[in-house]
């Protein structure tokens, strides 16, 4: 299977998940607004992601994927069994220890995450709750990155993109209840929302299961041994921790400085979801279907197929980033109106989630790049190159939000994630290249500055036409406005296909057929 259509997979499939993600946030937004319960919630379910998205999605696929397929390529299947089992005991021991641990010290680690909470003890005492009841999250998340990336590795990506769908239906099902029954108790109400996202968790892990099942690939059951396959697993997920999760890290950050604003993780939490669309569809796509790909070429030595792997994920990336970053910029404020306001997500909601938003949207393409150019190092099993960008990232981070935050409160952290983004992907990009592991053929340069262009005239466009809709993207009607946005977004959609087509800066009628060419 080509890798457009691959990347159609995956992408397609966390397409779905980001809209129902929107349904599950304008559900969310209803039912707790901007208030403590919304900033408790965000707190305590970032926690869990937190994790998973550090050690599971992070640290882990990228030294773990690399190693299972080396062990696919030499040892065979039952060497690769061999190997899935001695990692699934390790990694299972490691979740629950940490879940342990992580139980008992809760209320230090709210505290070191969201220290503005403790001038206000119900709130405090409310994340902590909720923090303890979500974190089981983690262990089903992390499981379900294990088998994921061995159906990856095996060129099989459906189950494991479809499986976040489960917890957005999960957690749509617990808010509609909560909003039908009038839920009002802020801790009946943490109570139920987290209880959602463990069971969500559960969903998700028996999709893969059943997945895995079907591929015929049994794990053998050890008891947890520190072996070699361990120790080299170790070896390379430690850099891994800071290097594939420099974003969340940064975002941690901003939730911690945050926290000093009332309502503002709440704020960065609405803009995160609306910018994560994009980046999840197409960031995260790319760098799941890249990093087995790009390890599996590199070990039977097809370095020419490595790099024209690496151009066509770079130019399918921003044919995709480049217009989505333009029209978050342009239009954020009628955006985030149509799909958040309502019942307890007032104007003043609206404005301070578009301003972050704006922000937000200028590092989109730094994030997004980020996930093409990280598998060129990890699929070498280098995870200590991107570990030290990633620390320089975080520093420019931290310095930037403390600097900008005295004057431009939760919009400055948004704006230093998105600058820390950009000096992180520079340094990538720059060091690949120096390295000879990158070569950009003049053709893909070309196609890039004539995509950008055709974004910022599809910006212009549509700068106009909001002027024009703006009448209905008001409307007293949610209908009305909806279908508003929607017509906003295909005029967008249309006007960027036509000036790419037609300046030649993307064959997306390649694309397409790519899309619908059949295996042979």
């Amino acid at each position: 299977m080509s890798l457009t259509r691959n990347f159609a997979t995956v992408g397609g499939a966390t397409l779905l998940s980001r809209l129902l993600g929107f349904l599950r946030d304008v559900l969310l937004a209803a039912a707790v607004g901007a208030g403590p319960v919304a900033d408790a919630f965000v707190v305590a379910f970032r926690l869990p992601n937190l994790f998973r998205r550090l050690f599971a999605e992070g640290a882990f696929n990228s030294a773990f994927i690399p190693l299972f397929g080396r062990a696919v390529e030499e040892d065979g299947d039952e060497g690769a069994r061999r190997f899935a089992g001695e990692i699934g005991a390790a990694l299972l021991f490691c979740l629950l220890a940490l879940t342990a641990i992580a139980q008992i010290f809760m209320p230090a680690v709210v505290w070191i995450l969201a220290p503005g909470f403790i001038s206000d003890g119900d709130k405090f005492d409310l994340t902590v709750l909720m923090a303890r009841i979500a974190f089981p999250y983690l262990i089903f998340m992390s499981l379900l990155a294990f088998i994921g990336g061995i159906l990856n590795t095996y060129h099989r990506f459906a189950a494991a993109a479809f499986a976040p769908v489960m917890l957005n239906v999960v957690m749509s099902i617990v808010l509609g209840t909560v909003l039908l029954t009038g839920v009002e108790n802020n801790t009946q109400l943490g109570i139920i929302l987290t209880v959602g996202v463990t069971i969500g968790g559960i969903v998700q892990l028996l999709v893969v299961v059943i997945d895995l099942k079907r591929l015929g690939f049994r794990i053998p059951v050890y008891r947890p041994r520190y072996t070699k396959s361990a120790k080299r697993l170790l070896a390379l997920g430690i850099p891994g921790v800071i290097a594939g999760g420099v974003t969340q890290i940064n975002i941690a950050v901003g939730q911690i400085i945050a926290s000093l604003q009332e309502g503002a993780n709440a704020l960065l939490y609405f803009a995160d979801r609306l910018y994560q669309l994009p980046l999840g569809v197409i960031g995260i796509a790319i760098g799941v279907v890249l990093l087995p790909s790009l390890t599996r070429q590199l070990r039977a030595g097809e370095i020419n197929a490595y790099q024209y792997s690496l151009n066509r994920a770079l130019e399918i990336s921003l044919v995709l980033t480049l217009p989505a970053a333009v029209a978050l910029a342009v239009i954020p404020h009628e955006i985030v109106a149509v799909l958040f306001q309502r019942v307890r997500f007032d104007a003043a909601a609206v404005d301070g989630t578009a301003a972050a938003l704006m922000a937000f949207s200028f590092g989109l393409p730094a994030f997004v790049l980020n996930k093409v150019f990280s598998p060129g190092y990890f699929a070498r099993e280098d995870t200590k190159t991107p570990m030290k960008f990633a620390a320089v990232g975080m520093i420019v981070n931290v310095a930037l939000s403390i600097a900008l935050f005295p004057f431009l409160k939760h919009v400055g952290i948004a704006l230093a994630t998105t600058l820390a983004g950009w000096v992180n992907t520079a340094l990538l990009v720059i060091v690949l290249w120096k390295r000879g592991h990158f070569t950009p053929d003049l053709k893909l340069l070309r196609r890039l500055v004539l995509v950008l262009l055709a974004s910022l005239l599809m910006g212009m466009v549509i700068h106009f036409a909001a002027l024009y809709l703006a009448p209905y993207l008001t409307d007293r009607w949610l209908a009305v406005r909806v279908a508003s946005l929607a017509a906003l977004v295909a005029i967008g959609i249309l006007t960027f296909a036509l000036f790419a087509q037609i300046s030649g800066g993307a064959n997306l009628l390649g694309m397409l057929k790519a899309l619908t060419r059949r295996n042979t």
